[in-house]
């Protein structure tokens, strides 16, 4: 199988040297075996990528760090877009020009030198394309909602092969369904983004021993309340976390169930400290809530910089009571049977996420209060009870369920039309289908979380 014209970049087949490495990404739970690849040197590269998956009726596979995977990208025409590395921050227009190989670290960089800030997440190795077209849920989110708020233009291949610069003034139907219909529309080459004056936050966690479930409900309860009172500039989260007890995990954490609340404040440091006294005051075993610079932000969350075998599952809930406290404290309790490793995010929604965004795009939380996000570590030997462990958090949430999932929060779990169907409000989603019927009518952009093209109504 050959792509014809040459490429600046590489094209590689199975059993070429690089192929493996080409194909690897950091989500180890999902493999690809596609027929080609292209690793890309510029967007020419991926233009004549696409033209010729579309020639041969090959499926277009796009992927940078391998983050967000969600279906094996067997057969396709794979495109690596991680040399795509082009970088540069206008201190004037506080803007940066971002190319789609890089990672927010390097961003986080490059803009800190300028007193500025992106809206990253919680991981500085995540691939800055991906979160982009999936929304972008950051550390900040109810200071100033979704990252998708605050894309200004994307350079975009579509299926047709051809280089598109979409904004609001130019193709803007466009524009707006690429943030938050992730790669079902074209592959994104590069983009341009605002950067906040943030040169630091007051931010840190609070580690609440787990062992007493009557104390983990107090902190859980105690924290939801706190939550509610929070103005705008307070972003927070809270977890459950159960470490098993294997010579692996640290001394400080083996065998250890937490209560751990992460707090990100984008305000006067000293309001932060004095907002951060209530959940002080219920004995944290570790504080490291402080000033620090913006650069440091991802450092809290202690996301894998190495790949993993994960599974993950997500949901948007309603406001959460005490029977949701009930249902979520025994996955901690060690003297419950259960899953010997727990993680179970709960983050606080609401400020700036309900309020209209600054350039219309496919995301919203449809007025949830928090989000749900469970990491299970999934062993290949343990694929079955890993899966049935994510499950269970989600069915007992159930009451608390509003039916409703971020696009930047699907994973291979997901891959279903109909779960897909769930992260857009009904006339987005309905939006989406034209435009996709419109710029991808055989429907190559498909190894995805795919949103299909409508024909006839069907």
């Amino acid at each position: 199988m050959s792509l014809g014209a040459p490429v600046r970049g590489r094209t590689l087949h199975p059993g070429d040297d690089g192929f493996e490495e080409a194909t690897s990404g950091w989500l180890l739970t999902v493999e690809h075996r596609p027929a080609a690849v292209v690793v890309a040197a510029g967007a020419d590269d991926v233009a004549d990528a696409v033209r010729f998956a579309a020639a041969a009726n090959r499926p277009i596979a796009v992927e940078s760090t391998g983050h967000g995977r969600s279906v094996a990208a067997d057969g396709a025409v794979f495109i690596a877009t991680g040399g795509l590395r082009e970088l540069s921050v206008d201190p004037q227009a506080a803007t940066a020009r971002i190319g789609a190989g890089l990672r927010w670290g390097e961003v986080l960089a490059a803009a800190a030198r300028h007193g500025l800030a992106p809206l990253c997440g919680s991981s500085s190795e995540a691939g800055v394309m991906g979160y982009l077209t999936g929304g972008g849920l950051p550390l900040t989110c109810r200071t100033y909602g979704f990252a998708a708020d605050h894309v200004r233009s994307l350079e975009l291949v579509t299926a047709d092969g051809r280089i598109r610069t979409v904004s609001p003034a130019q193709e803007p139907d466009l524009f707006w369904a690429v943030r938050g219909g992730k790669s079902n529309f074209g592959v994104v080459t590069a983009a341009e983004i605002d950067l906040v004056p943030l040169r630091s936050v007051f931010a840190g966690e609070l580690y609440y021993p787990g062992e007493d479930p009557a104390h983990t409900a107090h902190v859980v309860r105690s924290y939801l309340a706190w939550a509610e009172e929070q103005p705008d500039e307070m972003s927070s989260s809270v977890t459950l976390l159960r470490f098993p007890d294997l010579p692996k995990v640290p001394d400080a954490y083996r065998g250890r169930s937490f209560v751990l609340v992460h707090i990100v404040h984008t305000g006067d440091g000293a309001q932060g400290a004095r907002l951060v006294a209530p959940l002080r005051a219920l004995g944290p075993e570790t504080d490291t809530c402080a000033t620090r610079p913006y650069t440091q932000l991802t450092e809290i969350h202690h996301d894998p910089k190495h790949p993993v075998r994960v599974h993950f599952r997500s949901a948007l809930l309603s406001e959460l009571d005490d029977g949701a406290v009930e249902a979520l404290v025994p996955f901690i309790d060690p003297a419950a049977p259960g899953d010997p490793f727990v993680n179970i995010e709960l983050r606080h929604l609401g400020g700036a996420l309900n309020r209209p965004p600054r350039r219309a795009h496919a995301v919203g939380t449809r007025g949830a209060a928090f989000h749900l996000w469970t990491r299970r570590p999934a062993p290949a030997e343990e694929a079955g009870a890993a899966r049935r462990a994510a499950d269970e958090v989600l069915e007992r949430l159930r009451p608390w369920d509003t039916g409703d999932l971020l696009p930047g929060f699907l994973f291979d779990h997901d891959g279903d039309p109909q779960r897909v169907r769930r992260a857009y409000a009904e006339p987005d989603h309905r939006r989406l289908t034209e435009l996709k019927t419109e710029y991808d009518p055989h429907n190559l952009f498909r190894i995805n979380h795919n949103i299909p093209p409508v024909f006839d109504g069907a």
